[in-house]
Formats: structure tokens, C-alpha cells, sequence
């Protein structure tokens, strides 16, 4: 059923406008870790948006009426929040609002105490993977996404959620990222919507891992992967296999890890493959 809704979403787009449109029916989750879409009103033009200094996703809605698709970080506090909107006329601000989520804890036992505390020449290495993540994270293309519902990478049952707060050997770590898949090793990794490859790599927690820009700072990672099978440059169709699923990294056995992040934000891909819980 989501397969078939995707590609009607140049359809949706161009429907008379309504007061609870699709898109926002489909993605306004407005909590921390979650997206905020909000109403930019009519313009021949995209309004370009900002928030928190970055820029934001922008869809038309129908022929005159713009939609930002905001990612809200897991670290923003419930309340008011603003987006900076800059027109011809010049910058305006424009409120919304994000509502609280309470996220669960997970306690992870981990043989290799080095993915817990690692060495001096392990932080080392982190430093300079976590710097050509960001860059990767903070890609804006002017790219418009082929799809806004999109497909799960792989079938199966989830076994992580997103914002699952992570203790690894009674030590407190960042939250959950992204969504954990129980696949087996080898299991095909398919792009969940059109994009080109950013950053392949292999990193001291994630693995084998792949970016995959689908346009205007909306971005899959994939990691823990056995196998990568694009390279940086390729354009993946939606569909398209990226690579295969493993245990690289720190994990403790075989799933699939997808990250969504929107304008450099990690948000809950479970809100764009309809199994968003508040």
C-alpha cells in the first residue's frame, strides 16, 4: 500500500489547498525527533527557510501554496519555535510549535569494551569519521525528493526504535538514531526513495556506511552493512540496492540501521513509512 501511495505524491501535491492537507496529515509530528510542517502561504516562488541557522526542506503543496518539512532535533525543549522565512520583501518569522515525547530506555551488554570506552587512537579516528558525517548530514542540494512516503529499505520486523535512550554496559550514550530492521546477514539494503550517493565508508561505530542524498537536506544512512555496493557520485534509483546487511561496527549481531535526517537533523524515519507512535 505505501509503495503504491508514493509516487501520487506529485498528485497530492495539486490538490485544492485544505485546511489539514496530506502532507501534513502524512509527516506533522511535531516533537523532538520528530518534523514540524508548516505553512509558508502562497508565492509564484519557494520561500527558502531557515531554522536553527539551516535550511530547510520546502514542497509545493498545490499550484500557489508552500509547505516547509522541518526536522526538529531530539534535543529541542517542547514550546514555540521559529523558523526564519526570507522573501523578496526580505526575512520574516514564522512560530510553531513542538509538543513533548517521551522516548524508552535500552540496556546493550557489549563484548568489546572499546565500542563503550575506546583508546586515545580509537577517539581519534572517531573525530575525523564524525566530521565527514556532519558534512555529509549538512549536504543541501536544490533537488526537490522524488517521494515523501517512502519505502522501508528492507522487510521485517523492527527490533530499535528511534529516540530509544542507549546504555551500553550501564553507561548512558547518545539516543537511538535512527530505526533498527531484524534482517539476516546478506539481506538486500534498497534506496527508500531516488537520491545520489554522498559518503560511503567504513566508521569505528557504524561500519560499512552509506548516504544517500534525496534532495534539499532530506538524507538515509545506512550502516552495519557487509557489503556496499555504490560508490559517492552513483545516482540510486528508489528501489535501488545500496548494499547488503551485516554486523560492521558497533552491533551485536545482523539488522539494518537507517538514519532520516532533514536539514541536519536526525529525525524518527518511522513518521515517513506511516508507523509513527506518539
Amino acid at each position: 500500500m505505501l509503495r503504491f501511495l508514493a509516487p501520487l505524491l506529485t498528485v497530492f501535491l495539486c490538490l485544492p489547498a485544505q485546511a489539514d492537507s496530506y502532507i501534513t496529515r502524512l509527516l506533522n509530528k511535531p516533537v523532538p525527533g520528530g518534523v514540524a510542517v508548516v505553512d509558508l502561504g502562497t508565492g509564484a516562488q519557494a520561500p527558502k527557510a531557515t531554522y536553527q541557522g539551516k535550511p530547510v526542506l520546502v514542497v509545493r503543496e498545490q499550484d500557489s501554496r508552500w509547505l516547509a518539512i522541518v526536522g526538529v532535533p531530539l534535543t529541542v525543549k517542547p514550546g514555540s519555535q521559529q523558523l526564519a522565512i526570507r522573501e523578496a520583501s526580505g526575512v520574516r518569522n514564522l512560530a510553531f510549535s513542538v509538543g513533548s515525547k517521551k522516548y524508552p530506555e535500552q540496556h546493550i551488554t557489549l563484548q568489546n569494551k572499546r565500542q563503550v570506552n575506546p583508546d586515545p587512537a580509537d577517539l581519534k579516528r572517531i573525530e575525523g569519521e564524525l566530521a565527514e558525517q556532519i558534512t555529509a548530514y549538512r549536504s543541501f542540494t536544490p533537488t526537490t525528493p522524488s517521494n515523501l512516503l517512502l519505502d522501508k529499505p528492507v522487510n521485517g520486523p523492527l527490533s530499535s526504535k528511534f529516540g530509544v535512550r542507549r546504555f551500553f554496559n550501564g553507561e548512558e550514550r547518545n539516543p537511538h538514531a535512527g530505526l533498527d530492521f531484524a534482517v539476516p546477514a546478506g539481506t538486500p539494503i534498497k534506496s527508500p526513495a531516488a537520491g545520489k550517493v554522498i559518503l560511503t565508508g567504513n566508521y569505528f561505530f557504524n561500519g560499512n556506511t552509506v548516504f544517500v542524498d534525496h534532495g534539499q537536506g532530506f538524507i538515509s544512512m545506512f550502516c552495519h552493512m557487509s557489503k556496499i555496493d555504490v560508490k559517492v557520485g552513483d545516482a540510486v534509483a528508489r528501489g535501488g540496492v545500496v548494499g547488503k546487511v551485516g554486523a560492521t561496527g558497533r552491533a551485536t549481531g545482523p539488522h539494518m540501521h537507517w538514519n532520516v535526517s532533514l536539514n541536519d537533523a536526525r529525525v524518527d524515519p518511522a513518521i515517513f513509512i506511516g508507523a509513527f507512535q506518539p
